[in-house]
């Protein structure tokens, strides 16, 4: 993706800060509150809307990356990216433990939320980047596990016309204190192309 900045962590704004958060050289290390979640309503029937991200403006026809390395060893833990527009319509998307193994997934809410996801036991322990692109109606996401090749994740609608933000996201809804380093948090513009490969 040529165009990339930078975005500073004090630059974006925290949407439910976590328990702790420590700057550690360029990286943001955070830990998540007890039993921290975002979901609304489908099949469990409760809304959570007190997991943490970190936000900043994703207008039309931008893209941001987030990269992280977690230890996800308790169920539902996750982090990723995530796009918000309010609390009945967001996406996030990235990596999270379910069935024992990691799982590459994302979650499109719009008054309700959905599920979908890939077991990715290759990425236990290593740094991951999700990219979301908002271009025309929709936004597209990838991922990639270290410099290994992008992979689509989801492409999800999002009226061109709607304020969205965008940011780094964690959250354990089965408990307190899962450490996310966030290594890399940067923005730019959209994918020229739906099947489009971000440069690295």
């Amino acid at each position: 993706m040529d165009e990339q900045r930078a975005v500073a962590w004090t630059e974006a704004t925290w949407l439910n800060p976590p328990l702790t958060v420590e700057p550690d050289g360029a990286d943001l290390v955070v830990s998540t509150r007890d039993k921290s979640d975002f979901w609304r309503l489908t099949s469990y029937g409760f809304v959570r809307d007190d997991g943490h991200a970190l936000l900043t403006s994703l207008p039309a026809g931008s893209a941001v990356e987030v990269t992280f390395l977690a230890v996800l060893d308790e169920l539902y833990d996750q982090a990723g990216v995530m796009v918000r527009v309010d609390e009945q319509t967001w996406i996030k998307a990235g990596v999270e433990m379910t069935d024992g193994t990691p799982h590459l997934g994302a979650v499109v809410t719009r008054g309700h939320s959905d599920w979908s996801m890939a077991p990715v036991s290759e990425y236990a322990g290593r740094e991951v980047t999700v990219r979301a692109s908002r271009s025309g109606d929709a936004v597209t996401i990838r991922a990639r596990c270290e410099n290994g090749p992008w992979r689509m994740v989801r492409l999800a609608p999002l009226a061109p016309e709607v304020t969205a933000f965008a940011g780094p996201f964690c959250c354990s809804p089965q408990r307190e204190g899962l450490r996310v380093r966030f290594t890399r948090f940067v923005a730019g513009p959209a994918d020229a192309a739906l099947h489009a490969t971000p440069d690295a």
